[in-house]
């Protein structure tokens, strides 16, 4: 895995072992910033569930202003780390270990313009984020939520009870993309 384009561009990332994670894949990821490549400069981004941190770190390659980046898992927080260090991203990363809900119930306290889930599949922990996301009201105007998933008939049916609209979906493999954006 590594940084695709921007400042970081080329940079071998460090990756977690083991069964407990599936990073994005590079094509998914290109993919990603390139639908959303003219929001990421100056953008604060939220990458929860993040993992090695390789969606969170892109962003900042690319010119996001800030990217909070969280993960449970205290391996994971520990290669996110290393990785934040590898790219000399430094002082525009924020690493929380934490679960996502202590996240964003204590540690956010600004507005976000993206914001990349990928929790666990076959957990309900994305709609769960998106509502306290709407609730705390952390969304800029035009901010953007975008959810990777296997089980995109399931995320689309629980959306519908939630104050967001979705504007694209895209499909790579088993893995979805969806966009949403708040109505």
């Amino acid at each position: 895995m590594r940084i695709i384009a921007g400042k970081a561009r080329g940079t071998k990332l460090y990756t977690l072992e083991g069964e407990n994670t599936r990073p994005t894949l590079d094509r998914v990821k290109e993919s990603l910033f390139n639908i959303i490549q003219n929001k990421v400069p100056d953008a604060v981004f939220l990458d929860l569930f993040s993992g090695s941190g390789a969606i969170g770190l892109e962003a900042l390659s690319r010119g996001a202003k800030k990217a909070i980046l969280c993960d449970k898992s205290k391996e994971a927080c520990s290669i996110i780390k290393k990785n934040i260090e590898k790219t000399h991203f430094l002082e525009n990363a924020e690493i929380y270990h934490t679960d996502f809900k202590n996240l964003l119930q204590h540690k956010i306290h600004e507005k976000l313009d993206i914001i990349f889930l990928d929790p666990p599949y076959k957990t309900n922990f994305a709609i769960e984020a998106i509502q306290m996301i709407l609730e705390k009201e952390f969304l800029n105007e035009n901010a953007i939520i975008i959810i990777e998933t296997d089980e995109k008939d399931k995320i689309i049916n629980q959306l519908e009870k939630i104050n967001c609209e979705t504007v694209d979906i895209r499909k790579y493999g088993r893995a979805y993309l969806i966009f949403l954006k708040r109505i």
